[in-house]
């Protein structure tokens, strides 16, 4: 696939960039470039590739999922404003 100057001028626009005349042989060139590029990636045969979300293997911690109230109250709000009966206070934002 190649990209022409007005291929690359419709990019361009649509990507709502401006481009000088003269500027647009350049970006075709680096358009095509980047196709080129691209075809190179589909001819790779990746059948057998697991996906994979890391370069190196890592396992993520894990931890029970038990709902629990955190055991922390007065940590918690110990840097809350203004705190009541154990709750955040706010105040009144609806009349």
């Amino acid at each position: 696939m190649s990209i022409d100057q007005d291929s690359a001028a419709k990019v361009a626009k649509l990507a709502r960039i401006r481009v000088e005349e003269d500027a647009l042989p350049a970006l075709a060139s680096e358009f095509n470039t980047i196709l080129g590029f691209i075809e190179q990636l589909n001819e790779v045969d990746v059948a057998d590739v697991e996906p994979m979300t890391s370069v190196t293997p890592m396992r993520l911690k894990r931890r029970p999922d038990i709902v629990t109230d955190g055991g922390r109250p007065d940590k918690i709000l110990s840097n809350a404003p203004d705190a009541r009966e154990g709750f955040f206070a706010v105040p009144k934002v609806v009349e």
